[in-house]
């Protein structure tokens, strides 16, 4: 037994080794090191206290003895060691989001945010969703489930506040998953996030889509325009606003998220609706796949363009640029991009960080809208799933972005009733 404890003890080592030095250039071994290292990152606490209990009883049962137990028992320790400081590394995203909301809005901006909506910033982490971090939609949330739309069986949930609503800012959610059947879906994606902003009075609407392999490109990002369309025309039956709409998603659903914000009224994006307005006010997308070419080789493995080309697009990159370009929105960034906030882990094993770092620097070279670009320290790829230090100093941010767009248009609709 005291052998088993050793080998435990360096299970326990190297899950907190993981999360300073993930491995990035395996296409599998990438894909190990992010599931652990994302189970294990904003759960730090958790795992912490779950391994000192099961070390205790194995140390009270008598498994623990001579040099091998000591042995582990010193790489327990550091282990320990790891975890609790990559936890409290959390609380250095509080800064790194305060410097990118000024960076890209302004050192003032919060002054142009109106006041109703400042009054409501929180001051600290919500240290309940982090202790019980499954725990995520609030009760004072309402979720309305599988509302149909589009022409394909699609389906959508809405997360409001269980108030009387009218004219609420919409956030439109696009989960992620690798454009994959069976590796995401609208049930368990960015659920602190919308229940969070649905408590400010928000409208979150979070879609489904078509998924590859069955599905093949555009068809996603045409489900995602339906969804939009289906805003547009029926979303103040719920109190929403239709003329402000903000997208978000992660991972393929910032790819989506941002494409779709990039892509207004595209026709070949939106077939047999054409005439629906599909621009929306803003994006806010977590660590997207933004050139699904990598003509800039920042990607660590070719494990993305074989995805793309057996999976999503099914077409070889040589001899269809055009097409994957097109596709990618990296190349859609024009002048009349609305405002943007980006954000990136760089510990991120399946995007890595300088593929967030090149979209906002050339969104904030062409684009006439302001542009938030956010890196987390020691965020790994889908870090906000679980309520975590990192996770919830982010959403605040969000937040801020979301109340300082959506001031901007109030302002200007009561200026123009003026």
């Amino acid at each position: 037994m005291t052998a088993l404890f050793l080998l435990l003890s360096l299970l326990f080592g190297w899950l907190s080794y993981n999360l300073y030095r993930p491995v990035y250039h395996h296409p599998f071994i990438s894909g190990v090191s992010f599931l652990t290292g994302w189970l294990t990152g904003e759960l730090a606490l958790h795992h912490l206290a779950l391994q000192v209990l099961i070390v205790s009883l194995m140390v009270w049962a008598g498994h623990v003895t001579g040099f091998i137990g000591a042995l582990g028992f010193i790489i327990c320790i550091a282990a320990w060691l790891g975890l609790a400081n990559f936890h409290l590394q959390g609380y250095r995203a509080e800064q790194a989001v305060d410097r990118a909301l000024k960076a890209g809005l302004g050192a003032d901006f919060e002054s142009q945010i109106d006041a109703d909506l400042r009054a409501h910033f929180p001051d600290t982490p919500d240290w309940e969703k982090i202790k019980v971090p499954l725990s995520n939609v609030d009760r004072h949330v309402e979720v309305l489930k599988n509302i149909p739309f589009g022409n394909h069986g699609q389906k959508l949930d809405i997360y409001r506040a269980r108030r009387p609503l009218h004219k609420s800012p919409v956030l439109l959610q696009i989960h992620g998953g690798a454009w994959t059947q069976n590796m995401g879906s609208k049930n368990e994606q960015a659920i602190p996030l919308m229940s969070h902003m649905a408590l400010r009075d928000w409208i979150c609407v979070s879609i489904d889509y078509r998924l590859s392999p069955k599905a093949t490109w555009p068809e996603h990002i045409i489900d995602c325009k339906e969804g939009l369309a289906w805003i547009r025309e029926h979303i103040t039956e719920y109190g929403g606003d239709p003329d402000f709409i903000i997208v978000t998603g992660g991972s393929a659903g910032g790819h989506l998220c941002s494409l779709l914000a990039l892509s207004p009224n595209d026709p070949a994006f939106q077939p047999g609706f054409e005439n629906i307005d599909t621009q929306v006010q803003g994006c806010v997308s977590f660590y997207g796949v933004y050139d699904l070419t990598d003509q800039f080789e920042l990607q660590k493995h070719p494990g993305q363009r074989k995805l793309m080309e057996d999976s999503v697009l099914k077409i070889d990159l040589e001899g269809n640029l055009e097409t994957w370009q097109a596709a990618s929105p990296l190349f859609r960034i024009t002048a009349e991009a609305p405002p943007f906030m980006v954000i990136q882990g760089d510990s991120d094993t399946l995007v890595p960080v300088e593929v967030g770092r090149l979209f906002a620097e050339k969104l904030a070279q062409t684009s006439a809208a302001p542009v938030v670009y956010t890196e987390i320290e020691g965020a790994q790829h889908a870090f906000d799933f679980f309520p975590s230090l990192r996770s919830e100093y982010v959403k605040h941010g969000v937040e801020k972005f979301l109340a300082w767009r959506y001031s901007q248009y109030r302002q200007a609709n009561a200026e123009t009733a003026e």
